[in-house]
């Protein structure tokens, strides 16, 4: 999906919202594990009812991942059920020497045939660009995360006083543009999200941490839209927990709605 047809599906849909996927065992609707495959019907069923709202999905790769070569395939599978128009997030966060990272993008992008796949930044360019080298494909790079860890090191300052998070959203620039490079900003960070703006404004940002973590949708949309909106907000365990009940889905939907109801009037102010 290009940038182009991303923000046309923003418009159509008066939302910029994305599905996270973190589908657990030990938390679906009990009555699923009678299913040959709880993973799957979970995900379809999430998938069936928020799809009118939702211009994105991320599953994260950790909870498939968890389940050994039956959860690959219950990924493939999940993969093939997306709704043609949205944009798929592959939540990876891969990051390795480059003919490792070769691999990585042609299991997600030509095997899963995702469109984008969320990549770490530490081992620098090599580690980054073999992901950039695949058309109408995007990389998600992890900037400025909502995690308590993020301390760290993303707001270590160097020498000048800048922060290790502005050094890696301005030397990834020079690897990519705002046509296939995204980055992570979490929305508990609220105004630091102003500040990434400045240093990347006409990048998309893939922002989670709203719902369950905290974050305020309002604040993102204040400080982190741009001209073609630019943010893709990530709600994940508020949206598909909403219910552990056989009205899982349902209740789903109606979570995901109200948040396309807000982004829809955020969209009408900003825009």
């Amino acid at each position: 999906m290009t940038r182009a047809e991303l923000f046309s599906q923003i418009q159509r849909k008066s939302s910029y919202l994305c599905v996270g996927l973190d589908p657990d065992l030990e938390k679906i609707p009990a009555h699923l594990l009678s299913e040959p495959d709880p993973i799957f019907s979970f995900c379809q069923a999430i998938i069936e009812e928020t799809a009118d709202f939702a211009v994105a999905y991320k599953p994260n790769i950790a909870f498939f991942e968890a389940l050994g070569a039956r959860g690959w395939e219950t990924l493939a599978k999940v993969a093939e059920i997306m709704p043609k128009d949205v944009f798929t997030i592959a939540d990876a966060k891969r990051g390795d020497i480059g003919n490792t990272s070769k691999l990585y993008a042609k299991a997600f992008f030509e095997a899963m045939n995702f469109d984008s796949v969320t990549v770490a930044p530490y081992m620098g360019k090599d580690s980054v660009t073999p992901f950039l080298e695949f058309e109408n494909k995007w990389v998600i790079l992890l900037a400025l995360t909502s995690n308590v860890g993020s301390l760290d090191f993303q707001l270590i300052e160097d020498k000048t006083g800048k922060p290790l998070y502005q050094s890696v959203l301005e030397k990834s620039q020079e690897w990519g543009s705002p046509e296939n490079l995204m980055y992570v900003v979490g929305a508990t960070r609220g105004e630091l999200i102003g500040e990434v703006r400045k240093v990347a404004p006409e990048h998309f940002f893939l922002v989670p941490g709203v719902g369950a973590q905290g974050g305020s949708l309002t604040d993102v949309a204040r400080f982190g839209m741009n001209s073609t909106c630019g943010l893709l907000v990530n709600s994940s365990r508020g949206i598909i927990y909403a219910s552990g009940e056989k009205d899982f889905a349902k209740a789903a939907r109606k979570e995901a709605e109200k948040l396309q109801v807000e982004m829809k009037g955020l969209l009408e102010k900003y825009l």
